[in-house]
């Protein structure tokens, strides 16, 4: 619906009508959309967050994939 906001990461399963904010890294689906789980914890939901990887440059991606894969959020 207008008016509102998908967060980073967030899955938003097919057919799901969003009438509500989706927290990032969220998983929601339904009509209307409901949280069906996170799928970080909140503290590692937090670091993703903090390092804004997806506006990385592709070159600091392409150094990073590894990290960035193995979900080695501490070296990020």
């Amino acid at each position: 619906m207008s008016g509102v906001h998908i967060g980073n990461g967030a899955i938003i399963g097919t057919r799901t009508v969003v009438t509500k904010d989706v927290e990032p890294y969220s998983i929601v689906g339904g009509v209307p959309a409901k949280l069906i789980r996170k799928r970080f914890k909140d503290d590692v939901i937090k670091k993703l967050q903090m390092t804004c990887w997806w506006d990385w440059d592709k070159e600091k991606i392409k150094n990073n994939l590894k990290t960035l894969t193995n979900m080695d959020i501490e070296n990020l």
